[in-house]
């Protein structure tokens, strides 16, 4: 489950814009809590990247593809810390599609099928290597006959 999702422009580590429930939250900027998010965020990093978390991978696929759709002179222009507003509502909306336990069972389905299907095109891959295989050992075989 999501639990707090904050964009961030990379060039500078800016905050640009994090769900408004969190917003103005005391406890979140103490200084212990903020090393401790930290570590943890570096966990969170490291498992997905490596696709062990598949739902937090989904949904930062889903952020990004919103995020692509606005102009980055729009983006770079920004100073203040969390002064992305237009974007506040998006991440509510994407977390909102993934703690919903009906979009986590259709993901582990989609994923199920995905390894299927690659099963199958993999399959598929090994017939077509076959036959080339047998078509050219045929060739050479009616090449000697001929000759």
């Amino acid at each position: 489950m999501v639990k707090l999702t904050i964009v961030g422009r990379v060039k500078d580590g800016l905050p640009l814009a994090q769900e408004a429930r969190y917003m103005n939250n005391e406890t979140t900027t103490s200084h212990n809590l903020s090393s401790n998010y930290k570590q943890q965020a570096e966990f969170l990093l490291n498992e997905i990247s490596k696709g062990a978390l598949p739902l937090p991978s989904m949904t930062i696929r889903d952020l990004q593809k919103e995020f692509d759709k606005f102009d980055n002179g729009l983006i770079h222009k920004i100073t203040k810390p969390y002064s992305f507003v237009k974007f506040d509502s998006i991440i509510s909306s994407i977390r909102k599609q993934y703690i919903d336990t009906r979009t986590q069972a259709n993901l582990s389905k989609l994923n199920a099928n995905r390894h299927r299907e690659l099963d199958i095109v993999t399959g598929n891959m090994s017939d077509i290597v076959e036959r080339r295989r047998n078509s050219g050992k045929f060739r050479f075989r009616l090449r000697n006959f001929c000759a």
